[in-house]
């Protein structure tokens, strides 16, 4: 692959990671916070995408979620196994962060995948309701509340890690004084989005 090329491949994975796939994290997240209202407020929210045109969401669901998030997950691991630790560059802080990128990022391509199986792949095919029940049912087992939790830590440090790097990427926070405050601010991010998810995981137990 030419410099060219694989500079022009990351620049797409980067932008994917936030537009869209970033974005329907939040989404997502924010979808089931619901729960914390209780069984009828989750499945009402739930409701108002199952109202969408199967044939429109089913579009929808390809070009706004499945295939970039296909792209970013599968470029992410060719990154992650192929990326070596830029010490001159970047802190030892930053070289963590770094690492961890990578470990999370091959870790949710392991979570998303059963997270769909367990629940669109089993809506398409065993013809089961995607609602409160089903997802109390799942996480029911200790381990897969376990396994649930860490792939929402996971997913929020991504994110909110991959944003760093974005902004550092695309030239936005270049100076030192910059990148601090990015630090802070994506920080923030991270902390709050995981209070979202893990307080909407629990509340289907």
């Amino acid at each position: 692959m030419s410099k060219e090329r694989e500079f022009l491949w990351r620049r797409l994975h980067s932008l994917l990671g936030i537009i869209p796939v970033g974005l329907f994290l939040v989404f997502h997240l924010s979808m089931n916070f619901t729960a914390v209202g209780g069984e009828d407020a989750y499945n009402n929210s739930i409701g108002l995408m199952e109202s969408v045109p199967p044939a429109l969401l089913y579009i929808m669901e390809w070009v706004i979620i499945y295939i970039p998030l296909m792209f970013h997950a599968f470029y992410g691991v060719y990154i992650a196994f192929t990326a070596t630790l830029n010490n001159k560059r970047f802190s030892t802080f930053r070289n963590w962060m770094f690492t961890l990128q990578r470990f999370t990022g091959v870790f949710l391509v392991i979570f998303i995948a059963w997270h769909i199986f367990q629940t669109r792949i089993q809506k398409a095919f065993a013809d089961a309701d995607v609602n409160y029940n089903m997802i109390a049912d799942i996480v029911s087992n200790p381990v897969m509340l376990g396994f649930y939790i860490v792939g929402i830590l996971s997913a929020t440090f991504h994110l909110a890690n991959g944003l760093w790097a974005f902004l550092v990427s695309w030239g936005i926070t270049q100076s030192p004084r910059s990148q601090q405050i990015a630090t802070y601010v994506t920080s923030v991010v991270f902390v709050l989005l995981s209070i979202v998810g893990v307080a909407a995981i629990l509340a289907f137990v």
